[in-house]
């Protein structure tokens, strides 16, 4: 939650510190910085060590925010149970699950040399705590779900906020007494999820992926479109479903149509008996997700991990008689039988023993090509930025764990899991990311550091009289609620209207209020904040009070700015702050 203290005078003074130093000459090409450097310049955050950041207090009002929001969010709409885990873990937790050998993990020894990890993720941690609490099908559904700081050994953090070895984290845990249950809990977390990003403002995809290590059979990620994100998403233009790479099929608008060379993959079957050739249009990406559908997932999980040549040398170790091999040969819908194939590996074999697979997608999905879910509209691609992800986890923890109830019949069950996690950081670093422009950041206003700054014009030989007409507008700006603790007015002493337009803009502020010497006792509202549905909700207000509080809109490509009477300044910022 945010102090109210926050908002006081002495505190904003004592905030002179951390500001950026705005050169007489200008903010400079702030264009040319990264993001997590130009946070760093509006002194928002700092770093210390590659993948470490270290919050100051413009970038800590906004993350405390946005944790609020969750918090929220978590308990009012998912009906969900705060606790909070140790940042340690013991190592027989993770031995528990096999995933003590991830490399990620930070590790550590105490003085009698047990060992532990910082927490990566607490699938291990929470079900151990909660197979203490459910014992009956009468403790079930439940959720709880902490904030907490994460750690993983990143070997090349990046983008400051986007990868770091550090970061804050929402993660989330549903427990249910069946399948369906557990997929219902799934499905309403989803719909808290699309509530919670819905009042960040900022348009959102929510995707179908891959679960990939954390296991189960059910995931959707939350993403924003930017240029600048590591994933790719594949968008439907006839069913509008959305898919990461990893989960999206494709399908070409005319198949066989390739006649070109071809690559193979090779793959063993989990009984190591079977070959599996995978063969694909040369140059394009395999896609594993894919392959596994397609093979009932009945892939040895070594496949992955050998080259070709060692899968080879795996499969004939594990054949007595080469003449009773079977081979499956799996051909992507791409190709036909004109197409280059590479050399067979095999020099002895019977042709009996040979299954053929035609007709599937096994490549990573192509812009322009057919949808695989409806198979009638065409796919588009974009980058994104990965901020949230959901899971249906199934049973594999409590099964781990030996995580039991007594159902209706007095027999033991595993309990089925959910798994639901918010980068807080992250999407701090995204937000960041998405909305920065020439001038600095443009943030929403549920989580700008402060929703309004005040400007006046420097007069020495006025001063107390420039300061009256502050107090007067904090004053008024004090009478709301939405806005009485969110007012900045820290600017150094003798720093001039025009440096702290500039500051506040460079902050990243939704509305700049100023105080001009010769249009008092009107002001201007600047405004900021960025209309990303560009709905302009406020205008019905507008042609509603514009008489009535003698309102004047400015509008350019450049800025848009509302003038008012004093009197007005906090009645007209409620109605413009309602769509940004």
């Amino acid at each position: 939650m945010v102090p109210a203290k926050l908002g006081n005078i002495n505190f904003l003074r004592s905030l002179h510190s951390f500001l950026p130093k705005i050169k007489k000459s200008g903010n400079g090409n702030i264009e040319s910085l990264q993001t997590a450097d130009l946070m760093k310049h509006a002194g928002l955050i700092h770093g210390s060590r590659s993948g470490f950041i270290n919050w100051l207090p413009l970038g800590l009002r906004s993350l405390r925010k946005l944790e609020l929001l969750i918090h929220n969010k978590m308990q009012n709409e998912a009906g969900a149970y705060e606790v909070k885990l140790s940042t340690i873990s013991p190592k027989d937790l993770w031995e528990k699950s096999n995933r003590w050998n991830n490399k990620e993990l930070f590790k550590l020894k105490d003085s009698k040399d047990a060992q532990y990890c910082l927490t990566a993720t607490c699938e291990e941690d929470i079900t151990n705590l909660m197979m203490n609490y459910i014992t009956s099908y009468k403790n079930m559904p439940i959720t709880v779900y902490q904030i907490g700081n994460k750690f993983r050994d990143e070997k090349r953090p990046r983008g400051g906020l986007l990868r770091a070895r550090e970061f804050l984290m929402k993660d989330a845990y549903s427990f249910a007494r069946s399948k369906a249950q557990a997929i219902e809990a799934f499905n309403n977390m989803n719909k808290v999820y699309d509530s919670l990003f819905t009042e960040l403002k900022i348009p959102f995809k929510s995707a179908w992926a891959d679960s990939g290590d954390i296991g189960g059979d059910l995931s959707k990620e939350y993403h924003y479109i930017h240029h600048s994100g590591e994933d790719t998403l594949f968008t439907c233009d006839h069913c509008n479903e959305t898919f990461n790479m990893e989960k999206c099929e494709s399908h070409p608008l005319a198949p066989g149509e390739y006649t070109g060379d071809l690559d193979v993959q090779y793959a063993l079957t989990q009984d190591l008996s079977t070959l599996i050739c995978f063969y694909y249009p040369k140059g394009k990406q395999f896609n594993w997700n894919l392959a596994k559908k397609e093979l009932d997932s009945d892939i040895n999980s070594i496949s992955q991990i050998l080259d070709n040549d060692k899968i080879i040398s795996k499969f004939l170790e594990n054949q007595d008689d080469m003449m009773l091999a079977h081979v499956i040969r799996v051909m992507d819908i791409r190709i036909n039988s004109n197409c280059n194939f590479p050399d067979f590996p095999l020099k002895k074999y019977a042709k009996n023993n040979f299954t053929s697979i035609t007709d599937v997608s096994i490549i990573d999905a192509i812009d322009g090509e057919l949808c695989g879910s409806c198979e009638e509209g065409q796919l588009k691609s974009d980058k994104s930025i990965e901020v949230g992800h959901t899971f249906h986890l199934g049973t594999k923890y409590t099964e781990s764990f030996g995580a039991t109830y007594f159902d209706e019949n007095s027999k033991p069950s595993l309990i089925e899991m959910g798994c639901y996690g918010i980068g807080v950081s992250r999407l701090i670093g995204a937000i960041a990311e998405i909305t920065r422009d020439s001038k600095g950041f443009r943030w929403p206003s549920v989580i700008s550091p402060y929703i309004v700054s005040i400007c006046s014009q420097v007069n020495v030989s006025h001063k107390e009289l420039n300061q009256e007409r502050i107090d007067q507008v904090k004053d008024i700006l004090y009478q709301s609620p939405i806005l009485k603790n969110e007012i900045f007015s820290s600017f150094p002493d003798k720093t001039g209207i025009g440096k702290q337009i500039e500051l506040s803009q460079l902050i990243g502020i939704p509305f700049n209020v100023i105080i001009g010497s010769k249009s008092w006792p009107n002001v201007e509202i600047e405004v900021r904040g960025i209309r990303w549905d560009n709905s302009h909700k406020w205008e019905d207000d507008y042609i509603k009070y514009k008489d009535d509080y003698k309102w004047e809109v400015i509008k350019t490509d450049q800025v848009e700015k509302h003038i008012v009477p004093v009197e007005h300044v906090g009645k007209v910022i409620e109605i413009l702050i309602q769509d940004i």
